[in-house]
């Protein structure tokens, strides 16, 4: 209204707005400036009671760092709880310090008086940038860092990657669950699930979709048999075995971005409907 108690035009309002915002007056973004973390196949190697099972160490799995640009859900495979940690430590992005240096510290701090930490895959995911294969053997600080990692900034194959990769929403891990309720540790398929990742990671520098989607698949595999509450739990209401099942059988490859379900990630070169694409972090 205006002040003879009649309505100012529309016209008049919109040409009152600037027709760039200020960005110094804009809220801060939601998300944040930490990178997120994607996990590929060979996810649990990292953890030290299955890698000290292993009978061919070093057993590999494969993060990939992306950027800062899509918000996740929580409790879904996307190393939300490790992020939040570093958001709290560092508001303003990670420090310019030596990656190894920050990927403990924030271990520490993310896994203090934690009875099942989370593995270092999470914090390295988040700050190793690019694609990076992490080789795990029980005898090297007995399991819980790498005894080496591998990474790739190459951004022809970070940009073949962003192609091929497609995340699709399904669910957030329920209230009650845990995937640790049955464990058969068979080393002969702990060992399997350390190939996955060597495969993995090979499959992207060589840009081998159908190796890729391999990998992704028989990580999956691995997963249900060495703890099947992984995908198939009283607390999940989604099938989300029929589910990969249906993507595997139309694309190169399929897998869950992390226990009870959460993203499902498509290795597929045509697109696929629901979904969405990330970008990889190719430096700091």
């Amino acid at each position: 209204m205006n002040q003879d108690g009649g309505r100012e035009s529309r016209a008049s309002t919109v040409a009152d707005l600037p027709a760039h915002p200020d960005p110094e007056r804009l809220p801060a973004s939601p998300i944040g400036k930490i990178p997120h973390r994607l996990a590929l196949a060979g996810g649990w190697i990292d953890q030290p009671f299955v890698s000290r099972l292993n009978p061919d160490p070093p057993g590999s799995m494969v993060v990939v760092s992306l950027e800062p640009e899509v918000w996740f859900m929580d409790r879904a495979g996307m190393a939300g709880s490790t992020r939040r940690v570093a958001l709290q430590l560092w508001k303003d992005g990670l420090p310019q310090r030596p990656a190894a240096d920050l990927v403990r510290e924030l271990y520490w701090a993310e896994n203090k008086d934690k009875a099942d930490p989370s593995g270092s895959q999470d914090m390295i995911g988040l700050i190793y940038p690019g694609i990076s294969r992490l080789d795990y053997d029980a005898r090297f600080e007995g399991g819980v860092f790498p005894v080496h990692i591998e990474s790739c900034c190459d951004p022809a194959v970070a940009q073949w990657l962003e192609t091929v990769l497609h995340l699709i929403a399904v669910n957030q891990r329920p209230e009650g669950y845990s995937p640790l309720g049955v464990q058969n540790l068979d080393p002969v398929w702990v060992s399997r699930l350390g190939r996955t990742g060597k495969d993995c990671y090979q499959a992207i520098l060589e840009r081998d979709l159908d190796r890729l989607g391999a990998s992704m698949n028989h990580c999956m595999v691995c997963w249900e048999r060495i703890l099947p509450h992984t995908v198939r739990h009283p607390a999940l209401r989604i099938d989300l075995v029929g589910l990969l099942e249906w993507f595997q059988r139309r694309h190169a490859g399929a897998m869950y971005s992390g226990c009870g379900g959460g993203y499902l990630i498509v290795a597929s070169e045509t697109p696929v409907p629901g979904s969405f694409q990330v970008k990889v972090r190719r430096s700091w």
